[in-house]
């Protein structure tokens, strides 16, 4: 396997930042905003933006269980798989896989 292309674990910030049922933004190395989640104490990773409206998730979106709604049209994703669940929300989130550390929520990159 080339090194370039080997998964990288990044550290994010503590399980505790992200109280269950709510949504917590952070950034990946480059800059690009992912959306948080602690859905029955899990936690789980998204692109922040919805991709129907280019709206941030994690800023405007509420979380519903495992569903998050955007604000602009009210479309939904289901954020354990990334899945749209509702018009007018058609693409899939990208998805990022979780790692908990110590305490630390860690992804995948």
């Amino acid at each position: 396997m080339d090194l370039k292309q080997m998964p990288e674990l990044m550290k994010l910030c503590p399980v505790a930042d992200i109280p269950e049922g709510e949504i917590r933004q952070a950034a990946l190395p480059d800059g690009q905003p992912i959306a948080l989640y602690n859905v029955d104490g899990r936690i789980y990773a998204t692109a922040d933006r919805c991709t129907h409206g280019e709206v941030s998730l994690s800023e405007e979106g509420c979380l519903m269980g495992k569903i998050v709604e955007c604000s602009w049209h009210f479309g939904t994703f289901d954020v354990t798989t990334g899945a749209a669940t509702g018009m007018p929300c058609e693409v899939a989130l990208k998805t990022y896989p979780v790692e908990l550390i110590e305490g630390v929520v860690h992804v995948v990159v």
